[in-house]
């Protein structure tokens, strides 16, 4: 099975691309939903199995691209643990 994740930042789909396990699993930076999207549609139709997504995305960017995909594969997303939010705030806010 083919699996992606999907981080977001200052990143470009068509660039910000990295292959691993003989290009089994890959990663790829987008700076938007809008383009999160559009990367998730067209891994499905290059036969990505399972898309995982960074925290950045929240609960409801994930829906948004599970619509992308027609809700045909799983879309996750990375979460944390309350106590950390702070953390996460000062890491983020940069």
């Amino acid at each position: 099975m083919k699996f992606a994740f999907i981080i977001m930042g200052d990143f470009n789909s068509e660039k910000d691309i990295a292959y691993i396990n003989g290009g089994k699993a890959q990663i790829v930076g987008v700076s938007s939903i809008k383009e999160a999207c559009a990367a998730a549609e067209k891994l499905y139709k290059q036969g990505v199995g399972c898309i995982e997504l960074c925290g950045a995305f929240g609960e409801s960017g994930a829906k948004e691209i599970i619509n992308s995909v027609e809700n045909k594969i799983p879309v996750g997303y990375i979460t944390h643990l309350p106590e950390q939010d702070e953390l996460y705030k000062a890491v983020f806010s940069n």
